[in-house]
């Protein structure tokens, strides 16, 4: 009964603060015009596609579509006689979901937490089965998929110290909605202890890595970098700053004003995380005095271009794939850090912040094996790219260390595939991802009181 009362408080609490919602979506629209639009999805209003068997997939924004590829293909793949319905949040999420699929996908963007808005979705969309990314864990939207029968797998699933911290106001709401899944697939045994602290019952957690170790490097985005890469002279330097944010910016900005004094061939490649920020990134490289070009008024840069920024979206491998040395972003801002395999599988040195609690482990795994340097600010990266300029055996062994890195935790698609199937096929699960995974010190022993 309790849980029944704090289930209507939240519902209550939601619908109150939508207001709120819809201002900042408001805000935000004033720099990126997409969230202006189609709002009328967030409350589950949308044509009905009179779809009949459904896979649904959510993935909340571009960095957890990303992820997800390799699993919706698999899936596709599997499931030939299913129609696909894939949710995110984002515009940018949604942009990469069209790029990406296309029409092969039914798309819209996930309802808010509202039981009208959610049961408004599931009835149009009547997905066999939800696939949801990582840490996006909704009450409502977990709890109506279990009174219509429809069975979850939180995919990639992680949960960080400052997520867990998140949910602690509604704790009982958050254990209730984990225990509505059918399989969490964890990444990290780490993430799968806090999970169990929240009040997932262990027996549903199987700790089987990151998805993103199963990244997709298509052929034509290699050919899309080479042909970056050869618009340049062999002793052209490119480094690239990825997915960055204007505190990231800072450092890497003062910094590069020092290497470029030091290493004329070297020129910085900018890649901002949000598009409404792609102005304000040209304006401070131009305020810096940077000769600086744009993707999308220039094409490539010209032979004396310093800073090059990519204003676009979803080029970002493209620009990976034509580069010699990566800084991730997110990591010196207080973001908790992008994924840094998305440049390690193209054989890049790594240039990572301390602030990585989104990617913790796969970050420490990376710079364990040496494929990665630290860095906390503009004189740590000027360290660190000096030394990564003066040798060129340097670069090459930390970016094979980074690509191994990547290859020798493939595998996860396979095993989540094998969870998926245990459902849609009612099977057992196979020994491979049965709980000798998953320690069983850490069944016995942890618990919420910990």
């Amino acid at each position: 009964m309790k849980l029944e009362i704090r289930s209507r408080l939240y519902s209550m609490a939601t619908a109150i603060l939508t207001p709120v919602v819809l201002i900042r979506l408001l805000m935000r629209g004033v720099k990126t015009k997409a969230y202006l639009q189609r709002w009328h999805e967030r409350f589950g209003w949308f044509k009905n596609p009179k779809l009949k068997k459904t896979i649904w997939v959510h993935a909340v924004s571009v960095g957890e579509v990303n992820a997800a590829i390799p699993l919706i293909k698999a899936l596709m793949e599997q499931y030939q006689n299913h129609d696909f319905v894939l949710t995110t949040i984002t515009p940018t999420g949604s942009d990469r979901v069209q790029q990406i699929f296309g029409d092969q996908v039914f798309h819209v963007y996930l309802p808010y937490d509202l039981p009208g808005a959610v049961k408004r979705f599931l009835r149009k969309t009547k997905p066999d089965l939800a696939v949801i990314m990582e840490t996006e864990i909704w009450p409502n939207l977990f709890r109506f998929c279990k009174k219509r029968g429809i069975p979850i797998v939180v995919a990639n699933a992680r949960l960080s110290e400052v997520s867990m911290k998140g949910y602690r106001w509604v704790e009982s709401l958050a254990a209730k909605a984990f225990n509505n899944t059918r399989y969490v697939a964890a990444q990290t045994m780490t993430d799968a202890k806090r999970m169990i602290q929240l009040g997932c019952e262990p027996e549903r957690i199987f700790v089987i890595g990151s998805l993103k170790f199963d990244i997709i490097i298509e052929e034509e985005i290699l050919k899309k970098g080479r042909d970056i890469r050869s618009h340049y002279p062999e002793n052209r330097l490119i480094w690239i700053a990825a997915s960055t944010h204007l505190e990231d910016e800072i450092e890497i900005l003062d910094a590069y004003a020092v290497l470029k004094q030091r290493h004329p061939d070297l020129m910085l490649v900018i890649v901002p995380r949000h598009p409404e920020r792609f102005q304000s990134t040209t304006q401070a490289c131009r305020n810096k005095g940077f000769q600086t070009q744009l993707r999308s008024e220039d094409g490539l840069s010209d032979i004396d271009t310093d800073v090059f920024v990519v204003d676009t979206m979803g080029e970002l491998l493209e620009f990976y794939a034509s580069s010699d040395i990566a800084f991730v972003g997110g990591s010196l801002a207080d973001i908790g850090g992008h994924n840094v395999l998305e440049a390690a599988v193209f054989s890049l040195p790594v240039l990572v912040g301390p602030n990585t609690h989104n990617f913790e482990e796969i970050t420490q795994l990376l710079n364990d094996c040496g494929g990665s340097f630290l860095v906390h600010d503009a004189n740590d990266i000027i360290r660190s790219m000096d030394s990564l300029i003066a040798d060129r055996v340097v670069r090459i062994r930390m970016g094979q260390s980074a690509y191994n890195l990547v290859n020798e935790h493939k595998g996860t698609v396979q095993k989540t595939m094998m969870m998926i199937d245990t459902i849609m096929n009612h099977k057992q699960l196979p020994d491979t991802v049965q709980h000798n995974n998953y320690p069983e010190k850490l069944l016995k022993s942890t618990n919420k009181s910990e």
